[in-house]
């Protein structure tokens, strides 16, 4: 019986709320599937970097370059570090400024990947707000409406209207913590893993070029 009334309580309100109520839960379901997909993906993409990093030192030192290769290889599926630093192994030959410009162009594209769906929190942090507001304005302009059309006006009718038009902005505004909240957790995670991927790679790269001159003085001599 208890979940009964808490569930037609839930429908009276979006009753209430007004035709605004739709694109509401339009933003509703839209925040909450963006959440839980971004959440997932960052949990499957693996974006640790200490462990890779140790292991790429240590082959590096030993020269078996080949072996990381197919080691980090075997790893890009589920685990963003691993293609980026891969590619720093594939172009090792190159100049130190193309590696870091080579490296650089593969972490903006696994970024990029981390980040989509950002912008839509975004926009619907911003967007189910105004559109409560929205509501409660147009709740408030029928509450009127009907005080002017009342023959006798009371308390009732002014707390009614206003309960009512209220609804949208509620929901406006908790549709709005969720996408905020979720944006600003994930953009901290990102946020995060670049910059291990900028430090990580600038001391694997200073790793390479010390390999390369000590395998040129041993091929000199």
């Amino acid at each position: 019986m208890e979940n009964t009334s808490a569930s037609f309580t839930l429908l009276q309100l979006f009753s209430m709320g007004g035709f605004l109520m739709w694109p509401l839960l339009f933003f509703s379901i839209a925040a909450v599937a963006i959440t839980v997909e971004r959440s997932i993906y960052l949990l499957y993409h693996n974006l640790k970097l200490d462990d890779l990093k140790e292991k790429v030192e240590t082959a590096i030192r030993d020269g078996k370059l080949e072996d990381l290769k197919e080691y980090l290889g075997g790893l890009t599926k589920r685990r963003m570090g691993a293609r980026i630093l891969l590619v720093l192994v594939n172009r090792s030959n190159l100049s130190e400024y193309r590696l870091e410009k080579a490296v650089e162009a593969e972490a903006l594209t696994c970024i990029s990947s981390l980040e989509n769906g950002f912008s839509f929190l975004t926009a619907l942090g911003s967007i189910s707000p105004l559109t409560g507001f929205l509501g409660t304005v147009t709740g408030m302009i029928g509450a009127f409406r009907s005080i002017s059309e009342a023959a006798e006006v009371n308390a009732q009718i002014v707390a009614g209207g206003i309960y009512e038009a209220l609804v949208t902005t509620v929901f406006g505004l908790i549709i709005a913590i969720i996408a905020m909240s979720a944006h600003s957790l994930f953009t901290h995670i990102v946020d995060r893993f670049a910059s291990e991927v900028e430090t990580v790679c600038s001391d694997l790269i200073i790793t390479l070029g010390e390999y390369q001159k000590t395998r040129n003085s041993e091929n000199e001599t």
